[in-house]
């Protein structure tokens, strides 16, 4: 199995925004598995909430570079 590392704090919205499509795509791509996904994305959110959420949704720039899809896997991990 591939290991793929990934920063968990983030400098800025769009950082944390690639690193997000990053998991997910490994995910798709069946390089990780979902519990490792699933894991990363909760550590993800939980080290950069201020730049993923604003008052219970997701900020335009994250909205924008991860798109519809990827938010829907997201919102379900973190129970939005």
């Amino acid at each position: 199995m591939k290991v793929i590392y990934i920063n968990t704090f983030c400098r800025n919205q769009k950082e944390v925004s690639s690193v997000i499509n990053a998991v997910i795509d490994q995910y798709w791509e069946k390089v990780i598995n979902e519990q490792e996904m699933i894991k990363m994305i909760e550590t993800i959110v939980a080290n950069n909430e201020s730049l993923v959420l604003k008052k219970k949704s997701f900020t335009t720039t994250v909205k924008q570079v991860c798109g519809k899809r990827r938010l829907e896997i997201v919102a379900r991990i973190i129970d939005l």
